[in-house]
């Protein structure tokens, strides 16, 4: 049993898979090394990314726990990463390693005027916001009436709350809120710059809704989607403009959160990509980019680290003793099951799925304990109970 595991050796034996995990991706190509770390500063509140962290803790002590921790398990994804093996060698550093070129600063290579965003929940809501407090006429399209005024009263309230901790006077709330304008007609997307969708995460409605934009919107408009794990490729296949498609994955609240994925499939348009990028800059937020692969950067990185903690428990290390030895010794501002319960145990146990899938590493095999707390309810803060208890 693991009980006897000091908090150090908690954090050791979750980090050590995680920062091999984002070697590996770097290595691969898929991301850069900046976006690498900055997704996961930005995106996950962390001290320092991982590749950031592997150069301070030193790439050959870094190899060599993980060497041993092979050694004692077998588990493929232990196994230290070929570039870990070869800077360990060389002496060098992943700061060091010339194969990742920076990119040049983006520019808008097409005019971002007028924004249209589809959906009315949270993260809809936070994006309008976002779009109109940086000074962009915003077309917020929803179902029913009632759904379009729930996010001006959600922008408002959000407004108010600005308003009253002094970073915005009720002028410039009331300016905010005269840049958007609500509908219940997708028609009304037909004169718009960009389109960014923020509805249900089912493949089958999105595809509907890409299918109706390529239709209604102007040649040259932008069509983005918010999907945190459906394969953005097949959106861009519902319309005549693949190249015109691409992922901008917000992070929630959209109006707090920095980070912003961007997404390209192979058909974007580098021209679209560069665009969406600057336009991320423009309204304050930090874009990374990544190619259409499940979990993109953040929930790659992050996922299997929180599958790893729940397999940690299930050997018997209290929850309790995990959260804190991770809070302590890694400086991550969540323990792995508080963190578990904001985001759902059934959004994490859907995201881990999907890596398993997409990766067919049997480490990533979701942990019967995740499954069992999905199954029977405890789905975390929204239910009340999940790994921990809200209902005291």
């Amino acid at each position: 049993m693991n009980d006897s595991l000091t908090p150090a050796q908690i954090a050791e034996h979750l980090v050590l898979p995680y920062l091999n995990h984002a070697v590996r991706m770097y290595e691969s190509g898929y991301a850069s090394r900046d976006d690498i770390d900055a997704g996961m500063r930005f995106g996950c509140g962390y001290p320092a990314g991982p590749l950031a962290t592997v150069d301070e803790r030193g790439v050959g002590a870094v190899r060599d726990a993980l060497l041993d921790r092979y050694a004692a398990t077998g588990d493929h994804l232990h196994q230290p990463a070929d570039l870990l093996e070869r800077l360990a060698a060389d002496g060098s550093t992943l700061s060091e390693d010339s194969s990742g070129a920076a990119p040049a600063e983006p520019e808008l290579r097409h005019e971002i005027g007028r924004v249209g965003v589809v959906g009315t929940g949270t993260m809809a809501s936070g994006i309008a916001q976002v779009f109109a407090q940086s000074g962009y006429d915003v077309v917020c399209v929803g179902r029913s009436d009632d759904k379009v005024a729930g996010v001006a009263a959600a922008i408002g309230k959000a407004l108010g709350r600005a308003v009253e901790r002094g970073r915005l006077d009720e002028a410039g709330k009331a300016e905010v809120l005269r840049r958007i304008t609500g509908s219940t007609s997708r028609e009304d997307l037909a004169d718009v710059d960009l389109v960014v969708e923020a509805i249900a995460e089912d493949l089958a409605v999105k595809i509907e809704l890409f299918n109706d934009l390529d239709r209604i919107c102007r040649p040259g408009t932008i069509l983005a989607t918010t999907t945190s794990s459906l394969p953005i490729t097949e959106c861009g296949k519902a319309t005549e403009r693949p190249e015109w498609v691409i992922g901008m994955h917000f992070f929630n609240p959209a109006p707090v959160m920095k980070l912003v994925e961007v997404v390209t499939t192979e058909l974007t348009s580098p021209e679209v990509d560069e665009t969406v990028r600057a336009l991320c800059a423009k309204v304050g937020k930090v874009a990374v980019s990544c190619g259409d692969r499940a979990g993109f950067i953040v929930n790659a990185l992050l996922f299997p680290y929180l599958n790893d903690a729940v397999r940690l428990h299930e050997s018997g290390v209290p929850i309790e003793t995990i959260d804190e030895a991770v809070k302590e010794h890694l400086g991550f501002p969540m323990g792995p099951f508080a963190l578990l319960d904001v985001v759902g145990n059934d959004v994490s146990l859907a995201i881990q799925k999907e890596l398993y899938h997409e990766f067919e590493e049997p480490g990533f095999e979701p942990a019967a304990l995740l499954e069992q707390v999905v199954a029977e309810g405890r789905l975390g803060r929204k239910t009340g109970r999940g790994f921990h208890d809200y209902a005291r």
